[in-house]
């Protein structure tokens, strides 16, 4: 394995395992949250309120991040030139929080009405609770967009630690306030929750940036071309983020005509869907993107496209298993998780049934964090608009057809057609641009990878079947112990054939795991 590989290996292992643990208190504050107050029009009102304060988020700090600010900080850092790469980030920073005051500013004037349009069909107290929520997310949002300047000049110098451990202290201290102001506020006080923890999110990352040298001065040199650079690049993802959130609002508006509860269990069908795109796919293309940038800034091609072949396929092989593990063990899962208090059965079902449709498009989204950054790495950020504004037009279009029939059901499905279909078309636009990336070994690995997560979920839904007639204990250890052993029966069906077949992949998660959790090098 070469040097930059390995590299990308032990950072891709940290991300993962700080990931596991942040989702994990995710899920928790989940978890309490609607043990609290079940799936009702309150948690509807809650999981909108975060809609409008994120599309502020993304089209502000989003596309300068990651489609501009990384790729041309680390061609300065690359070539030693790391008072212009500051000069750069200084400037764009100052850039962007003028357009975030501007942007919350006019956010935080036209709040009703931008509820209302977002989800009109909600009973009028959870549309006024919608408007007092946002209105308190916007505050997070000014520090989630310092946060995400901060993670990207870190990444550049492939410091990794702070920002992962940042992820895991926004969701501890949500959780913390929620029920501390929970008896005073009610749920509000898990929207402070946010602020709060944005604050912590915010505060972990400045002594690392101290250290690798911060140089950050009041400057608005336009004329800068590094700053040109930035701008140009960001004008074609602000138009993709734009349209990305558009298909946002139209969910959110579809599911509002929905029965009540409906918003609350898409949002938590599609939060356990991003487990393995959060912890796995994000964490490999993370990992893999600085290195990507530095070697595009280097023309070092043929180990660029060494390393793009690498990521998608470690991406491919980790998250199509998990995709298989998800719909087999959805309604256990669900119910370890959340089935509790006011948080019924028929929530679980809501839930589960959203989740089965939602899994399938694991495989499209999480291939699509590594593909998109390979086109942000050499300076080409067009392709990927272009690709997901016809994704999300073909999402939309499904939303529409499929909600009558199928219900919330329908637009989960709809977002995974939508999510394999942005896969193939980047792949397909990838070609021309790097010639061949090693396409035969990649659908020979995808081919392997398939048959071998099949095999694995027939396994683990007999599982689920058969041992539910010999457990006895209280239903919540009985439904912890389905996920556990379903969990470790397919993690070891998967592994063993895996490796029985000498897939590469399989060596390269096994050296990941004996590197970054066992502390040994594998043979």
């Amino acid at each position: 394995m070469s040097h930059s590989q390995t590299g990308v290996v032990k950072a891709a292992g940290f991300l993962m395992l700080t990931a596991v643990i942040s989702r994990a208190l995710g899920f928790a504050r989940d978890a309490v949250m609607t043990s609290l107050y079940g799936q009702t029009s309150l948690t509807d009102a809650y999981n909108a309120a975060f809609s409008i304060p994120d599309f502020l988020y993304m089209i502000v700090v989003g596309g300068a991040l990651s489609s501009a600010l990384i790729p041309v900080f680390s061609s300065y850092i690359a070539n030693d030139q790391d008072d212009e790469a500051w000069r750069v980030a200084s400037v764009v920073t100052n850039l962007v929080l003028v357009a975030l005051l501007i942007g919350i500013g006019l956010g935080l004037m036209f709040t009703p009405s931008l509820v209302y349009l977002l989800v009109p069909n909600l009973k009028l107290e959870a549309i006024e609770l919608t408007t007092q929520l946002t209105r308190i997310m916007f505050i997070q949002c000014f520090f989630m967009a310092l946060n995400g300047i901060q993670m990207g000049i870190l990444n550049s110098y492939k410091h990794f630690t702070a920002p992962a451990i940042g992820g895991i202290l926004y969701n501890l201290m949500t959780i913390v306030v929620g029920v501390l102001l929970d008896r005073h506020v009610g749920i509000m006080g898990f929207s402070i929750g946010v602020v709060v923890g944005a604050v912590f999110n915010f505060l972990v990352c400045i002594p690392p940036l101290l250290k690798v040298g911060l140089r950050y001065n009041l400057n608005f040199n336009l004329r800068h071309p590094g700053v040109k650079k930035v701008l140009v690049l960001m004008a074609p993802v602000l138009i993709g983020l734009s349209v990305t959130h558009f298909n946002v609002f139209v969910t959110q508006n579809l599911a509002s005509r929905l029965p009540e509860g409906m918003i609350t269990a898409l949002r938590m069908a599609q939060r356990l869907m991003q487990i393995p795109i959060g912890v796995f796919a994000i964490a490999v293309a993370m990992a893999v993107f600085p290195t990507m940038a530095e070697q595009a800034a280097k023309r070092e091609m043929g180990d660029f496209k060494r390393t793009v072949s690498l990521g998608v396929r470690t991406v491919i092989f980790i998250t199509l298993p998990s995709a298989v593990g998800l719909i087999a063990l959805r309604v256990p899962l669900v119910q370890v998780m959340f089935e509790q208090y006011r948080f019924t059965h028929e929530n679980t079902l809501a839930t589960a049934q959203a989740l089965m449709y939602f899994s399938l498009g694991i495989i499209g989204y999480s291939s699509q964090q590594v593909l998109n950054r390979v086109f942000y790495s050499i300076h080409d950020t067009w392709t990927p608009v272009v690709a997901g504004s016809v994704a999300i037009l073909f999402n939309v279009l499904l939303s529409f057809l499929l909600v009558k029939p199928m219900g919330h059901e329908g637009l989960a499905l709809a977002y995974s057609a939508a999510g394999i279909f942005n896969m193939l078309l980047l792949l397909v636009m990838l070609r021309p641009r790097l010639g061949s990336i090693g396409g035969r070994r990649m659908l020979s690995s995808f081919t392997l990878t398939a048959v071998t997560s099949v095999c694995m979920g027939v396994a683990v839904s007999l599982v689920v079947q058969w041992l539910p007639r010999v457990l006895h204990f209280h239903d919540k250890i009985n439904q912890l112990v389905i996920v556990l052993v379903g969990v470790a029966v397919g993690c070891l069906v998967f592994g063993g054939i895996s490796l029985f077949l000498k897939m590469e992949e399989a060596e390269m998660v096994k050296d990941l795991f004996l590197r970054r959790f066992l502390g040994r090098r594998s043979a």
